[in-house]
């Protein structure tokens, strides 16, 4: 019995020792197999590597400003409106039926040409008529003074008595205080004749003519055109108090420097102008101080009620920067533009800005002498991006051509 389980306990540990060749055997394989898929991964890894590199971006060709400082006027512009030095209503002095236009609409007027012709009739007849009650009262007035000389003479001689010869020399002074009167009426009836030219007080440009021949005009009421002068002409526009501040101030004749007009093509009018009415006091209302300028007008560029800007004047800036609007990025968090760095990388940089100087921002603070900041392909943009700079205004190609040229001696070179 001890010798049979003996004998099994032997071929047990046998079969034993043969499985854990196996395994060893098994393992030993696995290991090999993972060496070589890990040698394969990292050739492959290796080989995706270089094909990455071989496939990576270029560089963007970006144009760049090399920053230096600079002086900028102390200006701010704001919306304006033409209107004429003089504008004058042009309205019937005498009512009646107007019978004739005599100008051209939109024409130049010169001051005391005649626009309109009333029916003169009824006021012909009117002095024809004062004239004739003038002869009468002349009339009665030598016959006055005839009478009182008389009765004067018989009071010397006691004839008659003193009241009668006051009486006399009463209705005398009456009659001549009447002649006065009557003359009086006369130069009105005259007057009011002459008013049925209706004439221009002032030289200038005409309107349109508000009524039509043959209708019936009232004195001093009806409105029949207007008359503006245009040369010079004014240009009213007003400054908030955030302006003036920038400015230095509330703006007089004495600290306004200059006075430009922006036309409403972007054009800048080539006559400048001058301040000419500053208020004392601002707006409560609208918080601005309303201001004039007065500009020539010699060619008759400018017509009433244009909107235009102004950019007034008072000073001058130094030790700014000005770069293109297209390079100012602006979103909720303020301004920034992008500067290339010693690594041809682009950074994004904040900056305060103060106005438009033409098509550029002033900057005020956020850069350094000597910065390149990025004028084109903005949109296209990331920080961190590489890029090719070139000075703006220079082709892109002509530097892509010298890196192109620099990437093949750098070629070459490894060759050999």
């Amino acid at each position: 019995m001890e010798l049979k389980i003996s004998r099994q306990q032997q071929s047990l540990n046998s079969t034993q020792v043969t499985g854990i060749k196996r395994k060893v055997t098994t393992l030993s394989a696995m290991l090999i197999g993972m060496t070589l898929l890990a040698g394969i991964s990292l050739t492959g890894c290796g080989k995706k590597d270089d094909t990455a590199k071989a496939g990576a971006m270029p560089a963007m060709p970006v144009s760049v400003i090399t920053l230096q400082p600079t002086s900028v006027p102390i200006s701010a512009e704001a919306v304006a409106q033409t209107e004429g030095a003089k504008e004058v209503e042009i309205r019937p002095r005498v009512g009646g039926i107007l019978l004739k236009k005599m100008f051209e609409e939109g024409a130049p007027i010169k001051a005391g040409q005649t626009m309109f012709l009333i029916d003169p009739v009824p006021f012909q007849i009117a002095l024809a008529n004062a004239k004739a009650q003038l002869a009468q009262q002349k009339a009665r007035l030598e016959q006055t003074q005839r009478e009182a000389q008389r009765l004067q003479a018989l009071v010397t001689s006691q004839s008659i008595s003193q009241r009668e010869a006051d009486n006399a020399a009463s209705d005398n002074a009456l009659a001549q205080a009447g002649l006065v009167q009557y003359e009086a009426a006369v130069r009105e009836a005259e007057l009011n004749l002459s008013y049925t030219n209706v004439t221009s007080p002032i030289s200038g440009i005409a309107g349109r003519f508000e009524l039509s021949e043959g209708a019936l005009v009232n004195a001093n009421t009806s409105l029949l055109t207007m008359v503006s002068q245009i040369t010079p002409i004014w240009v009213r526009f007003s400054l908030s108090d955030n302006e003036l501040a920038q400015l230095g101030g509330p703006l007089t004749q004495a600290n306004v420097k200059e006075v430009k007009l922006i036309l409403p093509n972007g054009d800048e009018y080539t006559k400048k102008g001058q301040l000419n009415f500053a208020a004392s006091s601002i707006d409560p209302q609208l918080g601005t101080q309303q201001l004039r300028a007065v500009f020539d007008n010699a060619d008759k560029r400018l017509l009433p009620g244009q909107f235009v800007r102004v950019r007034v004047t008072t000073g001058q800036k130094d030790g700014v920067f000005v770069v293109p609007q297209i390079a100012v990025i602006t979103n909720d968090q303020g301004r920034f533009v992008y500067v290339v760095n010693e690594n041809n990388e682009a950074t994004l940089r904040p900056v305060v800005t103060g106005n438009w100087i033409g098509k550029d921002w002033v900057v005020l603070s956020g850069l350094a002498v000597g910065d390149k900041v990025i004028v084109d392909n903005i949109i296209k943009m990331r920080p961190g991006a590489t890029v090719a700079p070139h000075p703006a205004g220079e082709a892109p190609a002509q530097v892509a051509n010298a890196a192109a040229k620099g990437t093949d001696k750098a070629a070459q070179k490894s060759t050999k």
